[in-house]
This record gives C-alpha cells, sequence and structure tokens, in this order.
C-alpha cells in the first residue's frame, strides 16, 4: 500500500469560514506551497481562511524508471514532443480515481467541521491542478470555486461517465491558467483543456495565459 502523510494545514486566524485545497505536482509535497498562505498570513490577508495542502502518496512512477515519489497518479510519457491526444491516451485511471477519493474526503471533513461546499475552493499545481479539475467536474457538491496551474484534463474522453446527473458544479467558477514557456505541460495541453471544460457545458471558465 503506498504511504501518505497528511496534509499540511495553516488554520484561519479569525472564525474559519471558508477553506482552500492546494494540491501540489509530481514529485513535491504540501510544504512546498505553504509559503503563500503564510505570505498571506504576514500581510493580514484571508484571515478567516484555513489553507489545506495535502501530501500526494508515495507511488511507483513510469517516467522515472519506476522509483517511488510522491504523485496523484503514474505518468507513463511525458515531454515537450507529446501531443495531447497521445498524452491522454497513456493515463493511469485507477489512480486518478484514487486520488479522486482522497480530495472527496478532504472536502467532506471540511463540510463536517461547518464549512459550506460554496465556501470550499480547490486547486493545484501540475498534476495537483489536473486531480483539482476532475474531481471538481465529477464533485457531488458544489464547490465555491476550482483552478488549475499547468496542468490539463485527467480522463476527459470518458469523464462525463463522472459527472453526476445532476451537476451541481455546471456553474462553478473555474480558473486555469498556463506560462506559455512550459517545459514540462505544453502550454496547448492547458489551452485545449479549458476548451475541454466549456465544451462539457460549465459556465464560467477563465483561462490565462503567462509569458
Amino acid at each position: 500500500m503506498a504511504t501518505q502523510r497528511a496534509p499540511f494545514i495553516v488554520p484561519a486566524l479569525k472564525k474559519h469560514t471558508a477553506t482552500v485545497i492546494m494540491a501540489h505536482g509530481l514529485g513535491d509535497s504540501g510544504a512546498g506551497w505553504m509559503a503563500l498562505a503564510q505570505n498571506w498570513r504576514r500581510r493580514g490577508m484571508f484571515d478567516e481562511v484555513a489553507f489545506i495542502f495535502p501530501n500526494a502518496p508515495m507511488i511507483p512512477i513510469t517516467v522515472n524508471f519506476g522509483m517511488s515519489m510522491p504523485g496523484w497518479y503514474d505518468i507513463s510519457k511525458l515531454g515537450r514532443d507529446l501531443d495531447f491526444e497521445e498524452a491522454i491516451r497513456h493515463q493511469d485511471e485507477p489512480g486518478v480515481l484514487r486520488s479522486r477519493e482522497y480530495f472527496n474526503s478532504l472536502i467532506k471533513e471540511q463540510i463536517d467541521k461547518g464549512i459550506k461546499p460554496s465556501r470550499i475552493v480547490l486547486g493545484g499545481f501540475s498534476q495537483g491542478g489536473a486531480m483539482s479539475l476532475f474531481a471538481g467536474l465529477t464533485s457531488t457538491e458544489k464547490l465555491g470555486g476550482v483552478f488549475g496551474l499547468s496542468c490539463y484534463l485527467l480522463l476527459h474522453d470518458r469523464i462525463k461517465n463522472f459527472i453526476p446527473k445532476n451537476w451541481p458544479n455546471k456553474q462553478t467558477p473555474f480558473f486555469i491558467a498556463h506560462g506559455e514557456e512550459d517545459e514540462v505541460v505544453k502550454f496547448d495541453f492547458g489551452k485545449q483543456s479549458a476548451k475541454m471544460v466549456q465544451e462539457l457545458g460549465v459556465q464560467d471558465v477563465e483561462f490565462h495565459s503567462y509569458s
């Protein structure tokens, strides 16, 4: 069984009324993103918000010659020479679904603490962003927002199979951003993914490019 550490948490300083869940990328950890929340704390911003930085489990990664590292799902191919369709053909569906369940459990924990789903924002970077888009689109809870940075839409050819019939997040704001010179996840992957999210029927999709 893959080992997984508990999330890093930056608690709210005032009455806890909202939560941001921010997931890291391949090979990173939740600790790598805590500086964001700590910086806001020093500036007196978002004091009513708790920040959760989950840690991916240690799993064998094919592109890492099978060696284990923190990852939300396995990656068998990577690089700027891949086109989008080729890249998405090599996706670890079981791993994606396992991580989705974990993301769902983090959301449920916040709801159980009294935080309204509409006051929960889910997002992440690279692998964490890809998981956040997938988990947000397929969540049974109406979230406050979803964001994905330097990422892509997982299982896009079958994602409709995982979207709830009542689809609570059809009107949820989705923010997707990508660097034009990204050396790991091609810019086109992010751009195409934003278009696909719109084509699924999400009514509020914002895409930003950065040079």
